[in-house]
């Protein structure tokens, strides 16, 4: 175990080793706050080239392997975790699957798969890391605009799960207020990631091309840019922010129809 009087702060993230969750890690790396990294050994993306990317950022890092459909997997994940740091500060529920199926083909299974990855999911990080927690500490879960704000034909599951997560939120910031635990969701609008990338199960690199055009920005968002509202949610700049929603989306939903 290492120093546990270190003023360094550790944040636990899942779904670490892609997209948002390793742009934050990386980030995290940057500013000095040490990393517990989960991954999915089943996940096509190495964790050793995202270990890799964070160590170059000069960054304390421990990758752990986090199935977050698991209790078991979450518990030791953290457990494992504090173990090595010994604190815990903030927990990053990024970890979410992503799967296209029209409401005639949903079955029980279907349904069943994605509630438990991308909510239940983020209920068993929050409820592990809880107990570790002191005043000051975070908690962050990653949401969508599909189910956050808008519908997504094709995918009421992984809707029905993000439109779910804020109220998760806004009840853990009301609980956990009294101890001094900050929880606050992010709704992400396109952002090019993996997952946004995938053209069977999301929109592909032609439909993100696509989607750039009603987006007042003009573009469409990168990992990074979502990392760094996730960073400001858990540091002191934001202690009098919790139970909030925050939409980081390039002002997709507030622009009127043309």
């Amino acid at each position: 175990m290492q120093d546990s009087v270190s003023t360094q702060p550790v944040a636990a993230i899942s779904g670490a080793a892609s997209g948002i969750g390793l742009a934050l890690a990386t980030l995290y790396a940057q500013r000095g706050v040490r990393v517990i990294a989960g991954y999915y050994p089943a996940d096509p993306h190495d964790p050793a080239a995202a270990a890799a990317q964070v160590e170059a950022s000069g960054g304390d890092a421990i990758w752990l392997p986090l199935d977050v459909a698991t209790t078991d997997s979450v518990d030791a994940f953290i457990a494992q975790g504090v173990m090595h740091f010994g604190r815990l500060d903030y927990m990053v529920a990024n970890a979410g699957i992503l799967r296209r199926a029209p409401i005639e083909e949903m079955s029980d299974a279907r349904w069943d798969d994605m509630l438990n990855v991308d909510l239940t999911g983020v209920m068993r990080c929050f409820r592990a890391a809880t107990p570790h927690l002191r005043a000051g500490a975070s908690l962050v879960a990653v949401s969508s605009i599909a189910g956050g704000v808008y519908g997504w034909q094709d995918h009421a599951h992984y809707a029905a799960a993000k439109a779910a997560v804020p109220g998760i939120c806004r009840s853990l910031a009301v609980e956990l207020a009294a101890r001094g635990v900050r929880c606050n969701a992010i709704i992400p609008g396109l952002i090019e990631t993996p997952q946004s990338l995938d053209k069977q199960n999301s929109l592909g690199p032609a439909g993100l091309a696509k989607a750039a055009g009603a987006i007042p920005l003009g573009r469409v968002g990168r990992p990074e840019e979502i990392a760094k509202v996730i960073a400001f949610l858990t540091s002191e700049e934001s202690s009098y922010l919790t139970g909030q929603s925050l939409i980081v989306d390039g002002g997709l939903t507030v622009r009127w129809p043309d």
